[in-house]
């Protein structure tokens, strides 16, 4: 009766943490996954079952909010979309549980983002909270000793990533999470399909845009590769594995009365992402960056506390 009690008391808990090992389920399939498909193609194949499944339950759904932001509902789909292409690259070409740290950001940069825009106010222990965040970040990159291209790939996308989550914010005034799903599904299959066209259009090529977008940079990460069938496989486990993520992260939320006690449950995606990554064939992080992992989790945790 007792263990009863404390697994209905702790539900949330429990659920966040299945929650969080889809999640780093859902980073490792993308990491094997990038040894036979570029980081687009597996955003694309990512987003296209999602849209799938979010198709199916609008028939379910009544009410699709009241609109009136078209223009932030599709900024949040580009942005987010940004966000999610470069956690995949860097995915692919960093340790696992290196490039969730950077994804993990994402609450530090959007406390941050909904203080100046959104107007919202944190306490002295909020910012403190950013600050020490910022500062994991550091001992992640380590710019004592060189900042990799895949450190700036990594605090864009927690910073796309923190623009989203803030733009949603606003938008769950006006639209019906699902509605606000599919639009971010849809405008990552567009983005990440057309990368894709782009790429095979520019093929041999020599072309730059603004010193950045070129055939070069293209065929490094939105080249398309038809899947064998392992890798058909591995695109099937990837869309299961998040949607349970989806699945046990909703009722986390809906079991808990506290909200920031599962988000911080969250970051123990970043603990699995570690041990799966090693299984394989990752290093572990040095202990300066092993200690900024550390304090982006303990930031990220007092964010979540104190929101």
């Amino acid at each position: 009766m007792g263990y009863s009690k404390f697994w209905l008391k702790n539900l949330g808990v429990y659920y966040m943490l299945i929650a969080s090992f889809y999640f780093a389920l859902n980073g490792a399939l993308a990491k094997v996954m990038a040894e036979q498909m570029s980081s687009v193609e597996i955003v694309f194949f990512r987003n296209a079952v999602g849209l799938a499944i979010v198709l199916v339950s609008l028939k379910r759904l009544k009410n699709f909010g009241v609109g009136g932001k078209p223009w932030l509902l599709f900024f949040r789909a580009f942005i987010g979309s940004c966000g999610i292409i470069a956690t995949f690259y860097n995915i692919a070409h960093i340790e696992l549980g290196t490039a969730f740290t950077f994804q993990k950001t994402a609450p530090i940069f959007t406390a941050l983002f909904s203080s100046i825009f959104l107007g919202e106010k944190l306490s002295f222990k909020g910012w403190c909270a950013i600050m020490l965040g910022f500062g994991g970040i550091l001992l992640v990159i380590q710019p004592h000793i060189s900042i990799a291209p895949t450190d700036i790939i990594g605090v864009f996308g927690g910073m796309c990533a923190g623009l989203a989550y803030t733009s949603v914010r606003e938008l769950r005034k006006y639209y019906a999470t699902d509605i606000i799903i599919l639009v971010f599904v849809f405008g990552a299959a567009l983005v990440s399909s057309a990368l894709m066209c782009a790429e095979f259009a520019l093929r041999g090529r020599e072309i730059e845009i603004l010193g950045v977008i070129s055939s070069a940079n293209l065929s490094k990460f939105a080249y398309f590769n038809m899947p064998s069938l392992f890798g058909w496989v591995l695109v099937a486990l990837l869309g299961i594995s998040g949607i349970y993520f989806q699945k046990y992260m909703t009722r986390s939320y809906a079991a808990s009365k506290k909200a920031g006690v599962v988000a911080a449950i969250s970051y123990t995606d970043i603990i699995f992402t570690l041990i799966l990554g090693v299984m394989l064939g990752d290093s572990l992080p040095n202990l300066m960056a092993f200690l900024g992992i550390l304090v982006v989790i303990i930031s990220g945790v007092l964010i979540a506390r104190e929101r």
